[in-house]
């Protein structure tokens, strides 16, 4: 479904990404991993197109996206859940929601499309009324996921989820985000530097380091490589 190949970017003269390749299929979770500075979030925002890659392609389900605007990829079907949540804080949950409906066909399956949300987070349904920012951490996350579903995804990229959040609430969005790869046939892309957690969701991963894939491969390969145990598991 998405297929990158050869991607560089960066900003300004300075070059984060260096030749990236990788690919996610409809029903998979893939998991883009590496430590802070990286390149992950230069990667999710060339994808997205809110940085113009300067060599390689973005091809999503047959189509090049690499100089589209991020509102024509937003358009065909690739909803970003962006690190540190950035929801409206003096908006109310049910507006914050809403905002997930971005055009003509959202808009007119957003009823359904919220029962959905609400079913995946029935919290987020109790709090309906209450403005946004005066929920906890972990409702916040659930709120920006559930908002991105109201966009109807049919590749999700979920940005450094587990930043700030108890466990068991990281564990709850991850399950959601392999629950809907599994069963509604979308492809998720998790960009994360909890390896731990990531590898333990994804099917397939990437590793990158210092804007290059380092590693590949089966989320099983990659917990049981011995570079990955000691730069990033600590074993």
């Amino acid at each position: 479904m998405l297929k990158v190949e050869g991607l560089r970017a960066g900003y300004g003269s300075i070059n984060i990404l260096w030749d990236l390749s990788f690919e996610v299929n409809a029903g998979e979770v893939v998991a883009i991993l590496g430590s802070n500075g990286a390149g992950k979030t230069t990667m999710v925002r060339a994808v997205t197109g809110m940085v113009r890659p300067t060599a390689g392609s973005v091809v999503f389900d047959g189509e090049e996206l690499a100089k589209k605007s991020s509102r024509y990829i937003l358009d065909r079907g690739i909803v970003q859940v962006p690190e540190g949540r950035q929801i409206f804080t003096e908006m109310t949950v049910l507006e914050n929601l809403e905002m997930g409906a971005f055009n003509k066909a959202t808009r007119a399956a957003f009823a359904q499309n919220l029962e959905t949300a609400y079913r995946h987070f029935p919290k987020l349904k109790e709090r309906a009324k209450q403005a946004a920012g005066t929920l906890s951490g972990g409702e916040q996350q659930m709120l920006a996921v559930a908002r991105a579903l109201i966009g109807m995804p049919r590749l999700l990229i979920l940005d450094e989820p587990s930043l700030g959040l108890a466990p068991n609430i990281v564990d709850d969005i991850l399950e959601v985000a392999s629950s809907m790869a599994k069963k509604d046939n979308i492809a998720v892309l998790l960009v994360e530097q909890d390896i731990t957690k990531a590898l333990a969701c994804a099917d397939r991963g990437y590793v990158i380091e210092n804007g290059r894939i380092a590693l590949q491969g089966t989320a099983a390969e990659l917990s049981a490589n011995e570079h990955v145990k000691k730069a990033y598991l600590g074993i």
